[in-house]
């Protein structure tokens, strides 16, 4: 076998496409399918998509109920149907270029921030590291409506630089949008290019993401679930998310557009370890660095979040009661959901459009309990591993 051959088989063993899939019985998930259609009949969203696998193959996917409300609109697709990832852009584009950066030398994750955004300095933002904007300690607040007070991309940005912090750097962890705005606007200064350029080098193209974007084409709006209306309309690929709106939809908190099959392949590079379809992706050594908390950041890791283990019954982890310590994940407005849990070699992308149109009150509040359910029914639904290199217990 030549040379070339023998990379194009390596390639497609990785990629899925030399060794099909070896999925599950339906009936397995049968009660997978029970939870997310209990969401539809509740009115918290009207199109979901399930994606479950391992490192090395999908073993479940499947949609759910149509892209609106109306029974004649068209059902969703794991492969080919688009959703508004919301804050899973902070791990998909940001986490994902950032982390690629560090493995490449050419980031360090306790340089100042100021050292490459000068316009984010001064008292104790001088303190303020690459590192707490990813686990979320650099004390800055959690939402500002830049929208509202900006009527430009530029004067968004420089009140983003203007914010004050409200916690002193590296004390505490409090989740903030504006962590990964800076961050965005960092990976742009250091890579000399605008974001969404990175990110597909960076990401995309590494990982195989074909059908994820920023600022998807009008030509294949039909393929995108609906994240909101506006006068009675749908709004499809336009980003829901208000200040990245403002950002000119491009930015490092929100934007990206994605599907259920290609949040697969992200997770599998993660379970992997770094080795992506074309290759090694980046050092198993920089993603557990990624994976690791720090002594002052609570479940927060670096761009990820971990499960709270002392969740009361009446406001569950999204992780669910089952899950192993290994688990992280994270969760979008727009009612988006990835988790990996390398103990049990699975993943689970949870896609749905509950920012559409609700038909219930406090939407995001029960679609809590939704993901809290979902996650335990995959974990009940796969059997674990009994191989020598994981912890599950057979």
């Amino acid at each position: 076998m030549g040379e070339r051959a023998l990379q194009l088989t390596v390639t497609m063993a990785l990629s899925g496409l030399l060794f099909p899939p070896r999925p599950l019985p339906a009936q397995q998930f049968a009660s997978v399918d029970s939870v997310v259609r209990q969401g539809i009949r509740k009115g918290l969203y009207p199109a979901a998509v399930v994606v479950v696998g391992r490192a090395d193959t999908v073993l479940y996917a499947r949609g759910y109920g149509h892209l609106t409300w109306s029974p004649t609109s068209a059902a969703p697709s794991p492969d080919s149907t688009l959703w508004d990832l919301a804050s899973l852009t902070k791990v998909v584009a940001t986490t994902g270029a950032v982390l690629r950066m560090v493995d490449a030398g050419t980031l360090a994750l306790d340089a100042p921030v100021s050292r490459f955004l000068p316009r984010f300095a001064g008292g104790e933002k001088d303190r303020v590291t690459v590192r707490m904007l990813l686990d979320h300690t650099s004390g800055l607040p959690p939402y500002v409506p830049f929208y509202r007070l900006a009527r430009s991309t530029d004067a968004a940005i420089g009140r983003l630089y203007d914010e004050p912090l409200v916690r002193a750097p590296g004390d505490s962890a409090d989740y903030s949008d504006l962590n990964a705005m800076l961050l965005g606007l960092l990976i742009e200064q250091v890579a000399g290019r605008p974001l969404d350029q990175v990110v597909e080098a960076e990401v995309l193209l590494p990982l195989g993401l074909e059908r994820t974007m920023y600022r998807p084409p009008a030509a294949i709006r039909k393929w995108i679930a609906p994240s909101g209306r506006y006068r009675g309309h749908a709004v499809r690929g336009e980003v829901n998310d208000q200040n990245a709106a403002r950002l000119g939809g491009v930015s490092g908190h929100a934007g990206l557009f994605s599907t259920g099959h290609d949040l697969a392949r992200f997770a599998q590079a993660w379970l992997r370890q770094g080795l992506g379809p074309r290759g090694r992706w980046v050092r198993a050594e920089t993603m557990r660095l990624f994976l690791t908390p720090g002594p002052r950041s609570g479940t927060r890791l670096l761009g990820w979040d971990g499960p709270t283990l002392d969740a009361p019954p009446d406001d569950p982890s999204v992780f669910g009661t089952l899950f192993s310590h290994s688990v992280y994940g994270h969760t979008g407005w727009t009612g988006t959901e990835l988790w990996v849990d390398p103990t049990r070699d699975l993943f689970l992308v949870f896609l749905t459009n509950r920012s559409y149109d609700p038909r219930t009150r406090r939407s995001l509040e029960k679609l809590k309990l939704v993901r809290a359910r979902l996650s335990d029914a995959v974990l009940r639904a796969v059997p674990p591993l009994c191989d020598a290199e994981h912890l599950t217990s057979c």
